[in-house]
């Protein structure tokens, strides 16, 4: 489950180098992401506001952090795993664009910067290009590297340093691989991932026998009782309701404390509104408000919103 950490100010959350396993989304406070402009040796700074996620870009492209995430003032981060965040997304696509607007940001930069050595009337267009790559490979900012190298290639694929090129194309990509072998998960933590993105897929029948081979043959309890919860999940999209209400009334009635009884009693409630039983969701709703701890992922609000819509 994603975990939530208190932050004082000045606090380093992560540095520069470090490995990225981890995507954070900040509940409360105030957040800077301090990076180097590999041009001037300026100092960058982004300010995260509540609501927003940071670490995305490097947890997702498994290569080192590129910038320093300090506390502005005590806050309250919730970090999620790779395989979390996912499973998040997939049921969050407000998250997905704020992504995609995140990398868009973070590719205009690079465009922008490409756009300055060409137009700088002092360099040729070509030797600024294959300076820009060289930088960022020195600076081991091997995903832009490979870009800029690729981009030098397409524009001068006879150009005078267009072996060269390729060579640090190469040298990108496989320093890419690497990172990404050594932070490939193993065993069952890949099945796990590759289960989850079936779902992304639309998938649910095969994420079902996936998730169901998971609990079958694996002995880390986390891994279980994710795939108990994915089941469940899958059934309401696949609009299974009366089987979505068996399978989290079983898991719940087996194991009360389960990690994602929350969300299993709102499925519950939503897969009751599904098959007309309004009296029964609200009994689900009513007893998830009952519970503490209800503001993580929203939930108070989104039960709120349930109940009203009951009573509309």
């Amino acid at each position: 489950m994603p975990k939530t950490h208190q932050y004082f100010i000045s606090s380093l959350i992560y540095a520069r180098g470090d490995e990225a396993n981890k995507i954070f989304i900040l509940r409360s406070g105030k957040i800077s992401l301090v990076s180097l402009d590999f041009d001037t040796g300026t100092e960058i700074r982004e300010v995260v506001a509540p609501g927003e996620f940071f670490g995305v870009k490097s947890a997702l492209g498994k290569f080192p952090r590129e910038e320093n995430a300090v506390a502005l003032t005590d806050s309250t981060v919730v970090a999620f795993t790779v395989p979390e965040f996912e499973e998040f997304a997939v049921s969050n696509t407000g998250i997905i664009l704020k992504m995609l607007k995140v990398f868009s940001n973070q590719l205009r930069r690079v465009h922008t910067q490409i756009a300055r050595f060409m137009a700088n009337e002092s360099v040729k267009p070509e030797e600024g290009l294959f300076g820009l790559g060289d930088k960022y490979l020195k600076l081991k900012r091997y995903a832009h590297a490979r870009y800029v190298f690729s981009r030098y290639l397409m524009l001068y694929p006879s150009g005078t340093h267009a072996a060269l090129a390729e060579k640090n194309l190469q040298i990108a990509e496989k320093a890419l691989a690497n990172t990404s072998a050594k932070n490939q998960p193993k065993g069952q933590e890949r099945e796990y991932r590759e289960a989850i993105s079936l779902i992304s897929r639309h998938e649910y029948e095969k994420a079902i026998q996936a998730f169901t081979t998971i609990i079958n043959t694996c002995k880390e309890a986390e891994l279980i009782s994710k795939s108990e919860y994915a089941i469940g999940n899958c059934l309401f999209l696949l609009e299974k309701f009366e089987d979505c209400i068996k399978h989290f009334s079983d898991l719940l009635s087996k194991n009360p404390g389960h990690p994602e009884a929350k969300e299993a009693m709102f499925f519950l409630g939503q897969a009751s509104e599904r098959i007309g039983d309004k009296t029964q969701a609200a009994a689900w709703y009513s007893k998830i408000m009952s519970l503490p701890d209800l503001e993580a992922g929203g939930m108070r609000a989104r039960v709120r919103q349930a109940l009203n819509g009951l009573e509309a």
